[in-house]
């Protein structure tokens, strides 16, 4: 062997190996190799990618700036892009844009110029970036909130003790009224006061040992009369669960809260979901999904099927003193209060809503023994990469959350199984229809677009009668289910679940084919 042939031999193999994507182009950017992590990233064959212009791989917009960059460079020597690692966008085979590092060098081999990109997925270091940064807004507004509340406190313990004062010395019958409106108005600040503390993680709770269960049934007693007879509420309680340290009252005001909200969103008439049960974050991707430490706990949901929340709202809902009720009176201190108490009590919150559907509140509490300890709860066999369910069957994973999405296709690829991937229903339909194989459909339910996850599974239950179709859905209740059955019925897998609920129902579905 020739050194030369050593030297590409060699080179394959780095290529191969890398993990990032490597990506060799000549000066007018037409792509001459592409390593295995490339086609991955960027969702393309390898065959589709050589020949293309890199300008494939990028937005629109950043397209049309490169070729001008590389213009400036060749004629002038001036770097802005070689040897300087930036963060920029990239763009995947379905148009969909997500974010990553690019390092580029330049190298001449054979009398040719090239230059070498190398390209490293940011989208999970961006999602827990922007995490970090909500949690650390919503602590940073906490501590000012917190402070703030103190002083104001202060300041109305000396009025309304001044007020007193005045009230008991003979006040005459003008000014009486007058002292009294002003009484109430600053106990109404005190109260206000007293709900900022709450969110700030600085009121004094009065956990005791309880059953969730028996402090929802106590609270939906008073929910039913308050909400009257156009809502509709359902619970689900688990037959057994751990005990919880939680303060009751905080509990049954939170869950007060909730439910209001809900009523509110549902408009004159809606259904509203409660339910209670124990939860095991015991596996990576599931701690992963909720940004939940690892552990046993007592999830209280709360789900509605209202007008649901955009984007902007979701990202905000905790904050205190933002709303979408401003001109109904809204105060913007329901949910942070919840959120306050929550995090105070040791646990956690998540929140899942799609408009038009509903949306759905899930309260996580760290899970105890009868001694106050956290409790240990007999562990599911996890399934191991290494001995996987799979044997080269074909799961397409059709989500339009691009992290959820790469969260989905690595947790069916740690199975054992192949994967195709789809942002939509739309998409997915259109690839079965070319004659992509699939044997398992795994499809989200509300997706944009003109397909839903049901009106897909209908279309592949009449077209494509050979392949299983398993839903899954963020929201927790049946509600949506409901909403949108077409007269069949499919299995639904609810987010978040576990590595071994994704497993089971995979097997389930599989083994059907196998009876038949």
């Amino acid at each position: 062997m020739t050194r030369s042939e050593r030297d590409s031999a060699l080179l394959q193999a780095i290529l191969e190996a890398a993990v990032d994507a490597i990506i060799v182009s000549d000066p007018s950017g037409r792509i001459i190799r592409a390593n295995p992590a490339a086609c991955q990233l960027f969702q393309y064959e390898i065959d589709e990618l050589v020949g293309q212009s890199v300008n494939t791989l990028m937005p629109h917009a950043l397209a049309n700036l490169h070729d001008s960059f590389m213009q400036h460079y060749l004629q002038t020597g001036e770097k802005r892009i070689i040897d300087i690692g930036r963060d920029v966008e990239g763009q995947r085979k379905d148009k969909s844009v997500f974010p990553l590092h690019l390092s580029v060098g330049e190298t001449i081999a054979g009398g040719q110029r090239m230059f070498i990109a190398i390209l490293h997925d940011l989208t999970q270091r961006t999602a827990t970036q922007e995490a970090l940064a909500r949690s650390q807004r919503l602590d940073a507004i906490g501590q000012m909130t917190g402070g703030i509340a103190h002083d104001f406190n202060n300041l109305l313990t000396v009025v309304i003790g001044n007020l007193e004062l005045l009230e008991n010395s003979g006040a005459s019958a003008r000014q009486l009224p007058l002292i009294q409106d002003a009484l109430k108005s600053a106990e109404l600040g005190a109260d206000l006061t007293s709900r900022l503390m709450i969110f700030a993680r600085r009121s004094n709770l009065h956990p005791v040992g309880a059953d969730l269960r028996v402090l929802c049934e106590d609270t939906l007693a008073i929910l039913r009369r308050t909400l009257g007879s156009n809502y509709v509420i359902r619970t689900e309680f688990a037959p057994e669960l751990d005990k919880v340290m939680i303060d009751p009252v905080q509990l049954q005001t939170a869950l007060l809260n909730l439910s209001l909200n809900a009523r509110d969103a549902m408009g004159e008439k809606g259904e509203l979901l409660i339910t209670v049960s124990n939860v095991s974050i015991d596996d990576t991707y599931i701690a992963q999904e909720t940004d939940i430490e690892p552990g046993n706990y007592v999830r209280l949901s709360v789900n509605d099927d209202g007008a649901g929340m955009d984007i902007e709202a979701q990202r905000r809902a905790f904050e205190p003193f933002f709303t979408t009720k401003a001109d109904s009176g809204g105060t913007g201190l329901g949910l942070a209060m919840v959120y306050g108490f929550v995090r105070q009590s040791g646990g956690h919150i998540t929140l899942y809503s799609e408009l038009g559907l509903g949306t759905s509140f899930g309260l996580y509490f760290p899970a105890v023994s009868a001694t106050g300890e956290p409790a240990k709860r007999p562990q599911e066999a996890q399934p191991k990469s290494e001995n996987p369910l799979g044997h080269g069957e074909v799961v397409m994973v059709v989500e339009d959350n691009p992290r959820v999405r790469k969260l989905s296709v690595e947790r069916v690829r740690d199975l054992g199984f192949k994967t195709e991937e789809a942002t939509n229903a739309d998409e997915a339909y259109q690839m079965l229809r070319s004659g992509v194989h699939a044997d398992v459909v795994f499809t989200d339910l509300v997706m944009p677009g003109d397909l839903n996850g049901y009106d897909l599974a209908g279309k592949v239950a009449e077209e494509f009668t050979g392949i299983k179709v398993l839903l899954t859905s963020g929201y927790a209740s049946d509600v949506v289910t409901e909403a949108m059955a077409n007269g069949q019925t499919y299995p639904i897998l609810h987010k978040p679940y576990r590595q071994s609920e994704l497993a089971g129902r995979l097997q389930a579905l599989l083994a059907e084919d196998a009876v038949d």
